[in-house]
């Protein structure tokens, strides 16, 4: 073999990854299902929009939907979806669909990693016997297996995949050896080695897990705060003074990692007979927030004497987090439909996300340019930078009599928090 790579899965991990490895003089071979999105990166465009176009132009990645492409390589990494279903079970079927296609087209000795998150275990249990079935290779004698999870964030240009240090496992020291070396050609922060396959794929579940746990404590202090009349922010400011308390703030959890990898270990954890209580009530308060910011804004509008029916409200913001045009598993969703239940009229506005998409999922106007003539209420749900540059001072005489902001985040306050033109409220 020559040393190819192959990334299996051109999303948000995949994508960057391949071109990372091709910046870094490796011969990649980049291969996805989706013959339209192969299309799209052969003209040189990146359908993910994470990273500028001229890098997908000037790479030199084969990029196929050819399985067949496989075989050229000796490293195979895996990168593909791994959501859970509506009981909250991990879902691998891509997991296991990837093996199983590469089974079909592996090379003797070559060596797969597996980046997507799963449950501690599964690299063994379910990606290797995938393998095994329809290659008739025997893992650890024939091919090799390891584990190196990734940890992009999207919209976040400070953290990118060379500037964080990369977990890396296998399945026997000289994996783990080979995989180090090959992992250190792409990432300047250097490579933790972790001493076994499972410790790397808990590790990964508990980085989110974490943040979802501290996320969780000051969601349920918002709401408990809010329903004694508190500021939040002004107990967190106070209470921060102390050196060793924990800088988190309230708001809304979405994307495809926090409120997904807590279920990885609660999952793995309940079949070998303990429940993590604490995850899964993080997980329930987090979970609440978005019908919790619902209610502050229902509230709100009775407190402005509105008649919910005959209400509306603009939403600025409908992507999971600042920075990034991406609504799936968008937290807003849910704060929406509560609204709707209600009668009240709902408008939305992103400057990241596609208007069409949106309206196809939430079911509301999406404005092309945010428009406050008469709007009752704003909730600046996702705090993308457009909105922080807005003069809200003059917007609000737009609005109707006795305006209402709901300010999910906090930014607004110290420009409206004394205005005396807007009632104005954050978790």
């Amino acid at each position: 073999m020559d040393g190819k790579i192959c990334v299996i899965g051109l999303g948000y991990v995949g994508l960057p990854l391949a071109i990372h490895f091709d910046r870094a003089g490796h011969t990649v071979i980049g291969y996805d299902v989706d013959q339209q999105k192969i299309e799209s990166l052969q003209r040189g465009t990146d359908p993910t929009a994470e990273l500028r176009d001229e890098l997908v132009e000037e790479s030199q990645i084969s990029y196929t939907a050819d399985e067949t492409a496989i075989e050229e390589s000796e490293y195979i990494i895996v990168t593909v979806p791994t959501p859970v279903d509506d009981l909250k079970n991990p879902n691998l079927k891509f997991v296991e669909s990837a093996g199983e296609t590469i089974g079909q087209n592996i090379q003797e000795g070559a060596t797969v990693i597996l980046e997507s998150t799963v449950y501690p275990g599964a690299t063994r249990e379910i990606l290797a016997p995938a393998i095994e079935r329809t290659s008739g290779f025997t893992v650890g004698e024939d091919f090799y297996v390891g584990y190196s999870p990734e940890r992009m964030v999207p919209g976040d240009s400070q953290h990118g995949l060379r500037d964080v240090i990369k977990i890396v496992s296998g399945q026997n020291d000289d994996v783990l050896a080979d995989l180090a070396a090959l992992y250190e050609t792409i990432v300047d922060a250097g490579v933790h080695r972790a001493p076994d396959i499972e410790a790397a794929e808990a590790a990964k579940c508990i980085e989110n897990i974490q943040r979802d746990l501290n996320i969780a404590l000051v969601n349920e202090l918002a709401i408990a705060c809010n329903n004694l009349g508190l500021d939040t922010h002004a107990v967190l400011e106070a209470a921060g003074t102390k050196w060793n308390f924990h800088d988190y703030q309230p708001g809304l959890v979405g994307g495809h990692c926090i409120p997904v990898d807590p279920f990885f270990m609660i999952y793995e954890s309940e079949r070998n007979g303990y429940t993590p209580q604490l995850m899964e009530q993080a997980r329930e308060v987090n979970e609440y927030m978005p019908k919790h910011v619902a209610e502050m804004m229902l509230r709100g509008l009775n407190d402005c004497g509105k008649v919910l029916q005959d209400s509306t409200v603009l939403v600025l913001g409908l992507a999971y987090k600042p920075g990034v045009g991406d609504i799936r598993t968008s937290p807003v969703e849910d704060t929406i439909e509560k609204l709707q239940s209600y009668d009240v009229e709902v408008i939305g506005h992103d400057p990241r996300a596609d208007a069409q998409i949106v309206r196809d999922r939430f079911g509301i106007e999406v404005q092309d340019i945010p428009s406050f003539d008469g709007v009752d209420a704003i909730l600046l749900a996702t705090p993308h930078e457009e909105y922080l540059d807005l003069e809200y001072t003059d917007l609000m005489h737009r609005m109707s009599e006795n305006p209402l902001v709901i300010d999910v985040m906090g930014d607004l306050n110290g420009r409206l928090a004394d205005s005396d033109s807007v009632d104005y409220r954050r978790v």
